[in-house]
């Protein structure tokens, strides 16, 4: 149940790194449906406020308001993703991050480099969220995408064994 709509993020907390990198983009801007734009919306299940909580089955990223509300935002989660279930802590947050791709990436999606620096010609987008357990990184990350303007949540690849 939608409860509010939230203008398109200002550009007053961009830093002058995002302000070089989006000057001209490599990428086109999307068109995204209103599900999945950013909204406040109704939230009752228990979570405290300045939680964030990944419903793999929406998808949705919420961060949690006062009062039974929360940020809503489209995701796309990845396969290994829709497995998972637990809490972290955000352990670091990054400006512009740089992108490993896996070796299940590059089979899916082909020749890739083995880095990608930050920048808006990365893919991960202009922020990184790294998701921490017990202290010790899960290379569990929520992310954003240029591709399309869509928060993407990353999970690492199955173990293999």
């Amino acid at each position: 149940m939608q409860t509010g709509t939230l203008a398109p993020s200002s550009e007053a907390n961009f830093t002058a790194r995002d302000r070089a990198q989006l000057a001209n983009p490599p990428y086109q801007k999307a068109s995204i449906s209103p599900t999945f734009q950013r909204q406040i919306v109704q939230y009752d299940r228990k979570a405290a406020p300045g939680s964030v909580v990944v419903d793999t089955a929406g998808p949705f990223v919420y961060y949690v308001l006062a009062e039974g509300k929360a940020i809503r935002y489209g995701a796309t989660v990845g396969e290994a993703g829709q497995a998972w279930s637990g809490v972290a802590t955000v352990g670091r947050k990054e400006e512009w991050p740089g992108w490993t791709p896996t070796a299940d990436e590059k089979r899916r999606l082909g020749p890739l480099p083995s880095y990608v620096e930050g920048g808006a010609r990365n893919p991960m987008g202009a922020r990184g969220l790294y998701l921490y357990a017990g202290g010790k990184d899960t290379l569990y990350r929520i992310h954003g995408t240029t591709s399309p303007n869509i928060l993407d949540v990353r999970f690492p690849p199955a173990a293999s064994g």
